[in-house]
């Protein structure tokens, strides 16, 4: 089958790769018929993500048709349409019975590297490391998807592809990362990065009621998408001081919340940015803790900040003493998608939101290659790309 597999820095190829197989009676497999290109993807091309190894193949957030069960699956048959989401999960373990899929003790077949690194291991990822798992991706023409009466959600309904395909991640990633903001009626919401993550957060804030939404980034094009879609109040950090512009729009209070949608490859301003480039070249550091350095200097006393934005290791001058005395609260985490699958279905099929105003490119696998290039180089006003296997 087609796929497209990792070789390195800003090296993804399309290729032959062996078609999947079953490999435990609870596994499932799909042709997948539409498959999306990640933020998170861009940590791998760029060599950010320890433990991937040449010709692995990418991608999680993939959906499409059940073609095969194996022999103790029971609420999947062949012919299922599905989404599947980037989490794997036993749903047996203490973590999934409490709702806690991204942290299941079962399903990391390689959880000895993640619990040497990070002293205990979360939840196997499709396409996103031998760390978590070595799961091949959705990129492709068809999955593997073990724990298949867990994972996967059925889609009954018309509706197309592009509307419901998110929910693989980037729905319930925005979505869980407005929970964790602990927002309230009349909240100031303040969004770090606007990238499909940072669109899904802002939207689930307006839902969960926020007064306002400010959205920072850097990209025309972004910011406009968040202000047209979200009806957030955009700042460009490349024009404006961000500290200064929240203060202005808060009364000097600052956001009641903060969230942090960019993650390890936070892009800056001034020496600070220069200086964590310098860092992480020479090892120093493994993440620039550029945006989480900024949003605890601006978020209120007594605010919350929330961390969707992926970070893969150590980070040099984190300002742990502010984050204490302002006593803010941090909630973190990969998404426990399984825990959101039903109810976010539900809010597009009664018309609430529609998840495909964020996508912006379509194409073949074949084209992925070029896709992944102009995604991470914010070209063509690329936003989003899905691609059809």
């Amino acid at each position: 089958m087609r796929a497209l597999t990792w070789h390195g820095e800003q090296d993804v190829r399309v290729e032959d790769v062996p078609r999947p197989q079953i490999v435990n009676p609870t596994d499932a497999i799909i042709e997948v018929t539409a498959t999306a290109i990640c933020g998170s993807d861009l940590h791998l091309y760029h060599g950010r993500v320890p433990s991937m190894q040449e010709g692995d193949v990418l991608g999680h957030e993939p959906m499409g048709e059940v073609i095969e069960v194996g022999d103790e699956v029971e609420t999947l048959e062949v012919g299922d349409r599905v989404v599947v989401p980037f989490t794997i999960s036993c749903g047996s373990c203490w973590f999934c019975e409490n709702d806690l899929y991204s942290l299941c003790d079962n399903s990391n077949p390689n959880a000895e590297i993640a619990r040497e690194v990070m002293g205990h291991s979360p939840a196997g990822l499709f396409g996103y490391s031998h760390m978590l798992g070595g799961y091949a991706g959705g990129q492709a023409e068809y999955l593997r998807v073990p724990y298949a009466d867990v994972g996967p959600i059925k889609i009954e309904s018309d509706l197309s592809d592009e509307e419901v395909l998110f929910l693989s991640d980037i729905f319930p990633t925005g979505y869980m990362a407005a929970e964790n903001a602990d927002i309230e009626p009349a909240d100031t919401v303040a969004v770090w990065g606007c990238g499909p993550v940072g669109q899904f957060a802002i939207q689930s804030a307006q839902m969960m009621g926020a007064d306002r939404v400010i959205a920072i980034d850097r990209v025309p094009e972004r910011l406009e998408m968040a202000r047209e879609h979200g009806d957030a109040v955009p700042i460009d950090y490349s024009e404006e001081d961000v500290y200064h512009r929240l203060m202005e729009l808060t009364a000097n209070r600052g956001p009641d919340s903060c969230i942090d949608a960019v993650g390890t490859d936070a892009h800056g301003t001034g020496l600070v940015d220069a200086t964590d480039r310098m860092k992480r070249s020479v090892k120093l550091e493994d993440d620039r803790p550029y945006v989480l350095r900024e949003a605890i200097r601006c978020c209120r006393k007594g605010g919350t900040l929330s961390v969707p934005g992926v970070y893969v290791g150590r980070m040099d001058n984190f300002p742990f003493g502010p984050l204490m005395n302002k006593a803010l609260t941090v909630k973190t985490g990969q998404t426990h998608v399984q825990r959101y699958l039903g109810p976010l279905l539900e809010r597009i099929e009664e018309g609430e939101i529609d998840p495909s105003f964020v996508v912006t490119h379509e194409a073949s696998l074949e084209d992925g290659p070029d896709l992944y290039r102009k995604f991470n180089d914010k070209e063509d006003d690329c936003i989003k790309v899905v691609l059809r296997p």
